[in-house]
C-alpha cells in the first residue's frame, strides 16, 4: 500500500517533522556537480577510508610512473637501431625473484593499513543510540530501538522540497522524515531488507551495509562534535525499477535538540508523551 505513494520516483507533499531538528541545520554531506573527491568526512571511520584511499593512490602512481619509465627506456635501449643483434636467454632469476617479492611485498604494506580500517569498522562497540533500518522497495523504515516508535522516510517531491527546508538541487536526496542522531555519540544502525537486497549508505559517514531480507546486520559511526548538519546517502544495491528514488537524509544535530526531538517524535510515532507532566495543586 505504501508503494502507492511513489509512481516513477516522484512523492506527493508529504507532512513533514516539525523542524526543531532541521532549523539552522547546513546541507554538509551530500554529491556536488563535476566533484571528483570524496564528500566531507564527518566520523572516524569516513577520515580512515580516505587516508587508506590515498595512500592506495600513492602506490598505484608510484608503480604506473616506473612501469611508463621502463617502457621507455626498453624502447629507448632495444629498439632495432640500437640493439641490431637481439639476446636469446630463456631466463633472468633476478628479474623473476624482483617481479615476485615486490608485488608481495606491496600486498602486505596495503594490508597492514587496510586491515585495521576493516577490523575497525566491523566491530561494533556498545551503543550509545541504537536504530533499526528496514530497507522496502523502494523508501526507509527506521525503528529507534531504545524508545519504541518507528517512522519511515519516503522521497520528497519536486513540490514538496522548499516547504521542508530542501532547495531544489536536493532533490533525489531529501526525504520527508529523516534520521535523527546526535553528535559525539556512538550510533549502531541494525541493517536488514524486507523484500529485496538494499544497501544503506552515507558516504560522509564512510558507513556502507547491505540490507538482505532475513538478515540483521549491523554497521556502527560516531559523527564528531562541531559536525552537526545534513548529511545525503542513497540505496547502493540495485533493488528494482525505483532503485534510484530511495535516498536517505540523516540530521545530525546536538544533544540538547536531539533530545527535544525526542520527545516530539515519541509524542507522534509512539502516541505517547515521553515525559509525563504531573500537575500540582
Amino acid at each position: 500500500m505504501k508503494n502507492a505513494l511513489m509512481l516513477s520516483g516522484l512523492m506527493a507533499a508529504l507532512p513533514v517533522l516539525p523542524a526543531a531538528a532541521q532549523q539552522n541545520l547546513e546541507v554538509i554531506g551530500k554529491p556536488v556537480p563535476g566533484g571528483a573527491g570524496f564528500q566531507p568526512a564527518a566520523t572516524e571511520l569516513a577520515r580512515d577510508l580516505r587516508g587508506l584511499d590515498d595512500l592506495l593512490l600513492i602506490i598505484i602512481t608510484l608503480i604506473v610512473l616506473f612501469v611508463l619509465g621502463l617502457i621507455g627506456w626498453v624502447i629507448y635501449r632495444y629498439n632495432k637501431h640500437s640493439n641490431p643483434n637481439a639476446a636469446s636467454f630463456t631466463h633472468n632469476s633476478p628479474v623473476e625473484v624482483a617481479w615476485t617479492v615486490t608485488p608481495i611485498l606491496i600486498l602486505v604494506l596495503i594490508g597492514a593499513f587496510s586491515l585495521p580500517v576493516l577490523f575497525k569498522q566491523q566491530e561494533i562497540p556498545e551503543a550509545d543510540i541504537t536504530i533499526k533500518v528496514t530497507g522496502y522497495q523502494w523508501y526507509w523504515g527506521y525503528e529507534y530501538v531504545d524508545h519504541e516508535f518507528e517512522f519511515e522516510a519516503f522521497m520528497l517531491g519536486r513540490e514538496a522540497l522548499e516547504a521542508a527546508g530542501y532547495n531544489q538541487d536536493e532533490y533525489l536526496l531529501a526525504t520527508d522524515e529523516a534520521v535523527v542522531i546526535p553528535s559525539g555519540k556512538t550510533i549502531v544502525m541494525q541493517v536488514t531488507g524486507a523484500d529485496v537486497v538494499h544497501s544503506w549508505t552515507i558516504p560522509s559517514f564512510g558507513v556502507k551495509q547491505d540490507a538482505v531480507p532475513g538478515r540483521l546486520a549491523e554497521l556502527w559511526f560516531k559523527v564528531d562534535e562541531g559536525k552537526e548538519g545534513i548529511y545525503f546517502g542513497q540505496c547502493s544495491e540495485l533493488c528494482g525499477k525505483d532503485h534510484a528514488y530511495m535516498p536517505i537524509t540523516a540530521k545530525v544535530v546536538s544533544q540538547e535538540e536531539y533530545e527535544t526531538w525526542l520527545d516530539g517524535a515519541i509524542e507522534r510515532y509512539a502516541g505517547k508523551p515521553r515525559k509525563i507532566q504531573v500537575a500540582s495543586n
